[in-house]
């Protein structure tokens, strides 16, 4: 399947003042905001309220994106659609003031049964001029747990495109009915009504703004906002130059085929101020939970292009996209189709986004990332908490990595990986105040950046002690592919678990997946985060710098020596002449090694490790 996600634009700018188009473009920001701001202090789980792991936005009556309120930037294609999916199945003569229209079909959303997604209808004076939609993760939706999905009617409950309210009244049967199928209905049926809190939020300042300024002000600053959008992305796509440019990478794997690469190849097309990414050979669809829907295969081009075209415009909003074509053929890893699982929908989304990245730092290094640690790090657990008697069900994070060094700064470290954008990760203080959990440690991982002149970001360990019993499950991947450098920037160190059972640490799995595994109370799990890779040859970087990483605990004083060939004294200082003597004799090594080493240039290797 080609999307062109280009929209119909007007042939000469709508006559609007610009004092108004800027009010209603902070106020499109704002309604957003609020509308997060409520959900988050009326939902009932860490997930919501402290992760932040939702996304609110505003739409016209076409379904095109006016403002997404910052959050996980995957969402940006599969809440769109997932409302012009709804227009569509009830067309607008079906569509009435007080209706509310829900879904969580994964096909739709492209990401899994946990994804909620709540539409209201704005009406003003009679007339439907656009939707407010909130899609939330819900902690549990039934299904399996703790092991490997293999299709999608073992994820949990599925509703289809229905109405969780018809002119102001609630579908009672339908709330029953999913009461029914989730373990915990208290926890769910709150979050759902943070929900409704959100979208009707949102129609009561969207009718505000048109009440302020008119809705005829008010729609045409809308056109004005997306073309306007439109405009510098096409600018800031001009400026790089033309030409094809492909990179790849791999998985781990699915889960089932332990030590099968998933592979992952990208290609983009740059012609005048239009991209075209093509995702065609991305992986088919494999057979355990990782796969999602072809609305986050496009996500997946259109946060990479964004960040490439237009990263500081907002609000986000359709006109980004324009000067914007993907190919997605449908069947693959990120365009799944039914039944295949999608469970873990999120996480080789960040690799496509990574490889993308990749590939366009042959054109422009000075706007990519190196690679960075592309993976939630987030075990669920469930059990029995002894404090109430009741069963419990939670996932601790995410956990937070290393993020790629550019060409002009260090990554970032301890952030959360770029699909989930503004979540955040669990406090402690709430872990074990709520669950019986002990948090040992939570630490930034000395020496898991990529070596360069920039280094990469670091990534954290965090030890969890139990309490009392409980079931553990990971789906970590990048444990092998690890985060690359650019510019001779050296690669980072992966994600990783272990277990500690009797008092004896187990690190050594074939990957980072554990399924259903049983903790004692005094057993421990341990996560760790990647990396995120260097920028620029290691022996580049300014020595002092490096002795400011030693000293703070970033990079040890091997590495420190033997990588970025920087002497320090005992007092934690560079030695300026000894480190420049050093330097010295490695450019000469290097050199002689260079003259006799293979010009063949370094492979592509799809073999873990």
């Amino acid at each position: 399947m080609n999307v062109n996600v280009k929209t119909a634009q007007a042939d000469a700018a709508p006559a609007v003042d610009p004092v108004t188009v800027e009010i209603v473009r902070r106020g499109l920001l704002a309604v957003t905001e609020e509308m997060k701001t409520n959900l988050t202090r009326t939902a009932y789980n860490l997930i919501i309220y402290e992760a932040l792991d939702f996304t609110v936005g505003l739409f016209t009556k076409e379904g095109e994106t006016l403002s997404i309120g910052l959050g996980l930037p995957m969402f940006i294609r599969g809440m769109s659609e997932t409302v012009r999916a709804k227009i569509k199945h009830f067309g607008y003569d079906n569509i009435h003031p007080g209706d509310i229209l829900v879904t969580n079909d994964a096909y739709t959303t492209g990401s899994h049964l946990n994804h909620f997604t709540f539409t209201m209808p704005v009406f003003h004076e009679g007339e439907l001029i656009g939707f407010t939609c909130c899609m939330a993760h819900w902690l549990d939706v039934g299904g399996t747990l703790g092991t490997v999905t293999t299709d999608i009617y073992s994820e949990g409950i599925q509703i289809p495109i229905v109405k969780y309210q018809r002119r102001g009244e609630v579908n009672q049967e339908l709330v029953d009915i999913i009461a029914m199928n989730v373990r915990l209905p208290e926890k769910a049926l709150g979050d759902l009504r943070a929900q409704i809190v959100a979208v009707t939020t949102g129609e009561r300042r969207y009718l505000e703004l048109v009440g302020r300024y008119g809705w005829q002000a008010v729609h045409d600053s809308f056109r004005v906002i997306m073309d306007q959008s439109e405009a510098l992305a096409r600018a800031n796509t001009l400026n790089i130059p033309d030409g094809v440019y492909e990179a790849e990478s791999f998985m781990d794997d699915d889960g089932l085929d332990v030590g099968e690469p998933v592979p992952i190849r990208v290609r983009i097309e740059k012609r005048g101020e239009e991209m075209t990414i093509d995702l065609s050979d991305v992986s088919r669809q494999v057979r355990g939970f990782y796969n999602s829907g072809v609305t986050t295969g496009i996500a997946c081009a259109q946060v990479a292009f964004k960040c490439l075209a237009a990263p500081t415009d907002y609000p986000v909003n359709e006109g980004s996209f324009r000067p914007l074509k993907v190919i997605m053929p449908m069947g693959t890893v990120v365009s799944a189709e039914r039944p295949a699982p999608m469970r873990v929908w999120m996480t080789y989304p960040m690799t496509v986004i990574d490889t993308i990245f990749k590939a366009m730092a042959k054109a422009i290094p000075d706007r990519v990332a190196s690679g960075h640690h592309a993976d939630l790090v987030f075990p669920n657990i469930h059990g029995i908490n002894p404090a109430d008697g009741k069963f419990y069900i939670v996932g601790i994070g995410p956990l937070g990595g290393g993020w790629g060094a550019k060409a002009t700064e260090d990554g970032v470290s301890a952030t959360v990986c770029i699909n989930d954008g503004d979540t955040h990760n669990s406090p402690s203080e709430q872990l074990e105040a709520k669950f019986p959990v002990l948090v040992e440690r939570y630490v930034l991982r000395e020496d898991s950046g990529g070596a360069g002149r920039n280094r990469g970001g670091l990534g954290c360990e965090m030890v969890v002690q139990a309490l009392a019993p409980f079931q553990l499950t990971t789906r970590i991947d990048r444990v092998h592919c690890k985060p690359w450098g650019l510019e001779d920037g050296g690669e980072a160190a992966g994600n990783g678990i272990g277990l500690r059972r009797d008092g004896k640490w187990e690190t050594e799995f074939p990957n980072a997946k554990v399924f259903n595994v049983r903790l004692k109370a005094g057993d421990a799990y341990m996560m760790r985060s990647g990396g995120g890779g260097g920028f620029g040859r290691a022996t580049e970087r300014d020595p002092q710098l490096v002795a400011r990483d030693v000293r703070e605990g970033y990079v040890s004083r091997k590495v420190a020596l033997d990588t970025y060939r920087v002497v320090i004294d005992g007092d934690g200082t560079a030695d300026a002449a000894a480190t420049r003597a050093l330097r010295a004799r490695s450019d000469i090594a290097s050199a002689a090694s260079a003259e006799v080493a293979d010009d063949t240039g370094p492979q592509f290797d799809m073999t873990p490790g």
